[in-house]
């Protein structure tokens, strides 16, 4: 995938989207929201593969989304379809800095620069019975490392 799509080389997760008609507003183009859906779908495929989703509802210690931050780089509209890259940044003590990129497939085909939007976001491991963050656990960041292809578990800094 990364050699067809080097925009993506470097994100160890690549989740494909379509883009759906209902995805596009009054304005026609893709709503602002649809990217972060995408890129919800894409986080929490990439923290179940760690594995670090404990499914719904949450019971004992599971992730909780602290932040996101999303800069739209160009509009997207349908017909397309969208690949998203997905890796960890940093991971602090009881936070996973995550950065994602979206990618036109459809304007990808025609030029060079085809990032429709890059997110970054912030999980934060979260004991929801005491109501309060945890410490990321050693087995968690050995996973991480693991499927970021990286042999250091001090992935960034926090």
């Amino acid at each position: 995938m990364n050699d067809s799509f080097p925009l993506l080389s470097g994100y160890p997760l690549i989740t494909t989207i379509p883009v759906l008609w209902g995805d596009e507003d009054a304005f026609a183009h893709v709503n602002n929201l649809a990217y972060l859906r995408w890129c919800e779908t894409a986080r929490v495929e990439y923290l179940r593969r760690v594995p670090l989703w404990t499914g719904r509802p949450p019971a004992g210690t599971g992730p909780i989304l602290a932040s996101v931050k999303c800069d739209y780089k160009m509009p997207l509209t349908y017909p397309d379809t969208i690949d998203v890259g997905t890796r960890v940044a940093a991971i602090g003590n009881s936070s996973i800095r995550m950065e994602q990129i979206v990618v036109s497939r459809r304007l990808q085909a025609v030029a060079a620069q085809a990032v429709a939007a890059s997110v970054e976001s912030t999980v934060v491991l979260f004991d929801y019975k005491a109501g309060r963050p945890v410490r990321v656990p050693d087995e968690i960041r050995e996973a991480i490392a693991g499927f970021e292809g990286r042999a250091d578990t001090r992935i960034g800094v926090l």
